[in-house]
């Protein structure tokens, strides 16, 4: 299933925030990436969970082990500001461009929504406290990974967690296998959440190349904290 739009016929105010998010995450990745080419940047402004637990920043070729006994090398960069920076620049880069468009797509099919229910300052707040909340999902996971993490999938994933919860019925457009049709958010999102899950708890820690972890804390992170950043705004349009 792969949403494509939504209905925004009772939107009142023009997403600015939305669009900024998605302008930035362009810009970082055509511009400060090289369209995923430079590693160096990349490398240095991803998010490492030992990094992070230990305030030390990793530079040089790195051996990884994975949990069947593989081994690969991993080419750190180091970091021109404090390691903590970048649970704020991770959000902003992405691998490549498949990976890119489909976090952008998401952002313009859900974002606006939220935004126009929450506001501009409170959308901004949620959106970057949903991915902070990603990214220390993922790291509790394992504390000790030397493997980068970029890319707004959990600030994104708190979005959707936020959405189905306040427009639960909203008709989503969407694409499954060769057929556009139309289904209501809950089943839309919920088919999501629970193929991050399933897949997720399949997937062995340090393989995949995906931060399912970090998709489903920041969806949770969306689910609890929503209500709290909706409170005092226009529930007609819920």
């Amino acid at each position: 299933m792969f949403p494509i739009g939504d209905d925004n016929s009772d939107r009142t105010i023009t997403p600015f925030i939305n669009y900024l998010f998605i302008a930035i995450n362009i810009l970082v990745f055509v511009v400060l990436q090289g369209i995923g080419s430079d590693d160096a940047f990349s490398y240095a402004f991803s998010l490492v969970p030992k990094e992070i637990t230990t305030g030390i920043d990793i530079d040089g070729v790195q051996i990884v082990r994975d949990s069947f006994g593989n081994t690969g090398q991993v080419r750190h960069f180091e970091t021109p500001l404090p390691v903590y920076f970048n649970f704020l620049s991770s959000m902003f880069m992405h691998g490549d461009i498949m990976h890119i468009f489909g976090n952008m797509l998401f952002l313009w099919v859900f974002g606006d929504n939220l935004e126009d229910r929450l506001g501009h300052a409170r959308y901004l707040v949620f959106y970057l406290v949903c991915g902070l909340a990603a990214a220390f999902a993922q790291i509790i996971m394992d504390t000790d990974s030397i493997i980068p993490m970029l890319g707004a999938s959990g600030a994104i994933s708190g979005v959707l967690g936020g959405y189905l919860l306040l427009f639960p019925r909203r008709r989503v457009r969407a694409l499954i296998f060769n057929f556009l049709t139309e289904v209501p958010a809950f089943v839309a999102l919920g088919i999501w959440i629970v193929y991050q899950i399933v897949i997720g708890y399949l997937t062995p820690a340090g393989t995949g190349g995906v931060a399912y972890a970090a998709h489903i804390g920041g969806f949770f992170a969306g689910v609890v904290l929503i209500k709290i950043f909706a409170i005092g705004t226009d529930k007609s349009r819920a």
